[in-house]
């Protein structure tokens, strides 16, 4: 079977069918994907740009574009480098109101038994098992 790594407008025009000119062939490729006739690779940068477009740009709720991406990513001829990573990213995404990016950095953290991270970012506050420390404060 070919193998080839589908970038994240391709994704984007399959899921949202816009602009219906580069929709049809993103639907016709994922048919052939779903038909066995390839396997398309969507690395985890790819990933984090579609959650981002869906929701600045289409506006698409957390809630959706979540359970879309859950959906796509469960496919049989879709590979990713760790399936369980970006299904539970996506969760953290959706349950704690932060950014996407934000939670696959702490989904992959949970994964190697580590939870302190260095950050200023609050949001890591907001994702259980983690513990941000900022630098330069206390507790460092």
């Amino acid at each position: 079977m070919n193998r080839a790594y589908v970038d994240a407008n391709v994704i984007l025009r399959f899921l949202t069918g816009d602009p219906p000119e580069m929709a049809e062939p993103a639907l016709e490729l994922f048919a052939a994907a779903d038909a066995g006739e390839l396997a398309l690779i969507v690395d985890d940068i790819v990933v984090a740009e579609i959650v981002w477009v869906l929701g600045s740009f289409y506006k698409y709720p957390a809630t959706e574009i979540g359970r879309t991406l859950q959906e796509l990513l469960a496919h049989d001829a879709i590979l990713v480098d760790d399936r369980s990573v970006l299904a539970e990213a996506l969760n953290l995404f959706v349950d704690h109101n932060v950014d996407f990016a934000d939670a696959l950095v702490a989904a992959r953290m949970r994964r190697r038994g580590m939870s302190d991270i260095y950050s200023f970012d609050t949001h890591f506050d907001r994702l259980p098992g983690i513990k941000r420390v900022a630098p330069g404060w206390a507790g460092q």
